[in-house]
């Protein structure tokens, strides 16, 4: 059986788990990557220096056409950058991949609907020339009890964490998750970030690419935001939020005169629908001045921007036509 989900060869020995190499886990200087020719000729990824130490928990975002899933296929070995340096323990990411170091849980595939979870594990963990023993990486990916189970009667949440029990086979340094969560529930969404980080608290190393912002502020020890194939911020979410400058003023107020609060110094937007204002501004103690003394203002409310706040600030936009596109998925591989 072949698993596009496990990036690890099967004439590895067992992967270095924690930090036993006192390397970097990712050490990444001015990578570039460009496909196309000519006018049609895009940067994917423009100039990322990147370093990753050893048991950080690193969530990489950026919307869609950042960069993101370029930079990722070159982790993995399945594109070569342009220009620039790149290793993963020191390593060539396909030399890590071949020594086990690197395991990847992707959104969907991979999955052969009429085995048991324990004989998808098991058929996988014959590929390697050592892996960890089964029952143990069903145990951390937290779906012993579901060892029995056909694939086929697993649900979504279920299933990813299947893959990730067998991301864990080869024991990898790092780890890399790919929107692994896309299309699970609420409770299927938190068991999974449950397994994930009772896992990481060994010390292994994972950077992640989700659109759910929420699990970025939540699970990861620092952000990585891109845009446009660079990187615009890196710090921890507290860091990330605050360079979202200002803040946002919320009241009801059925009196409230939307162009005289646009026009109070410091005010970025307002919006105003049935009754209630929202006013982000660089000078709340103004906006909340103005509404409390000239209107009819009550429940009025101050607070800090979120992570949501700060990653449209730092990423978006103005001209969406322009946006570097992701390049072309790689074809699925069981490994290099």
């Amino acid at each position: 059986m072949t698993n596009p989900l496990t990036l690890a060869a099967p004439t590895t020995s067992r992967g270095v788990g924690p930090d036993r190499t006192g390397l970097l886990a990712v050490d990444a200087t001015g990578l570039h990557k460009s496909f196309g020719a000519g006018s049609r000729r895009v940067r994917a990824v423009n100039g990322v220096d990147l370093q990753i130490r050893p048991g950080e928990v690193v969530a990489f975002l950026g919307p869609n056409g950042a960069g993101k899933t370029t930079t990722i296929d070159m982790l993995l070995g399945l594109s070569k950058p342009d220009a620039g340096s790149l290793t993963i323990f020191g390593r060539s990411p396909r030399a890590a991949i071949a020594h086990g170091l690197v395991s990847a849980v992707m959104q969907a595939g991979g999955l052969l609907k009429d085995l048991t979870v324990r004989e998808t594990v098991a058929v996988t963990a014959s590929l390697f020339a050592q892996s960890q023993p089964v029952d143990e990486v069903l145990e951390r990916a937290g779906i012993l009890d579901l060892a029995g189970r056909r694939v086929e009667k697993c649900s979504g949440g279920q299933q990813q964490r299947l893959r990730f029990a067998m991301a864990l086979l080869s024991d990898p340094g790092l780890l890399i998750l790919d929107e692994p969560t896309t299309g699970m529930d609420v409770e299927g969404r938190r068991d999974f970030w449950q397994a994930i980080r009772a896992d990481t608290a060994r010390g292994r190393t994972v950077i992640f690419a989700t659109h759910y912002l929420e699990e970025a502020d939540a699970y990861a020890d620092r952000i990585v935001l891109v845009r446009r194939g660079e990187i615009v911020a890196d710090g921890t979410a507290a860091e990330i939020k605050n360079l979202a400058s200002g803040r946002t003023v919320t009241a009801t107020a059925g009196n409230a005169d939307a162009a005289t609060l646009a026009a109070i110094p410091g005010v970025d937007s307002v919006e105003s629908r049935a009754g209630k204002v929202r006013v982000r501004t660089k000078d709340s103690d103004a906006v909340a001045r103005y509404l409390l003394t000239a209107t009819d203002a009550v429940d009025l409310e101050i607070t800090s921007h979120n992570l949501e706040d700060a990653f449209v600030a730092l990423t978006g936009d103005q001209d969406e036509t322009d946006e570097t596109p992701e390049a072309p998925e790689a074809p699925e591989t069981t490994g290099k």
